[in-house]
């Protein structure tokens, strides 16, 4: 059943409204990909606060210009879907990827950072990268690393020096 106009004006203002609020995505296609599937990748990039939209290329193309994002059309030759990320950055890539080893149907043909167009390659590049999680431990450990060697050596001069007096009162005695 064909959209009318009001329909199609309210999928394109959600759209816009993804596009101006994403901190990244990634453009997918997903022909050949069974529905069960569809939605297996929907809840997994769900519990990532990210969103799945598959809508017509012509408005996703007119949403991409309307917020100033320049992108390949060769890309919109076939029909695409694509997974908003609001929250982190590198989240679509990593989901998208990881779905995309298990299931062959889904091709990564791009993504946006930054509100600049990037191609498969770098998006493959962002989903190797860790995750917000593991780089603040990281940057944990990096920061007390200075402190418990500190404390470390302290507690080795205590320690010599407390060896030192205990032998020279077992000489005395």
């Amino acid at each position: 059943m064909a959209k009318t106009k009001i329909q199609k004006q309210e999928m394109l203002d959600k759209l816009d409204s993804r596009i101006a609020n994403m901190k990244s995505a990634v453009i997918v296609e997903y022909k050949g990909l069974k529905v069960k599937d569809i939605e297996a990748l929907r809840k997994s990039l769900l519990k990532q606060n990210i969103s799945f939209n598959v809508s017509k290329n012509t408005l996703t193309k007119i949403a991409l210009k309307k917020n100033g994002i320049e992108f390949d059309e060769g890309v919109f030759a076939k029909p695409v879907a694509v997974a908003f990320a609001q929250d982190d950055e590198v989240a679509p890539a990593r989901e998208i990827v990881l779905f995309a080893k298990t299931n062959e149907a889904i091709n990564i043909l791009g993504g946006i950072l930054e509100k600049k167009f990037i191609d498969e390659s770098m998006i493959r590049k962002l989903a190797s990268l860790p995750t917000k999680d593991q780089l603040r431990g990281k940057l944990v450990g990096v920061l007390s690393a200075p402190i418990s060697c500190t404390i470390n050596a302290i507690g080795g001069n205590l320690r010599s020096l407390v060896s030192i007096l205990n032998q020279v009162s077992e000489k005395k005695a």
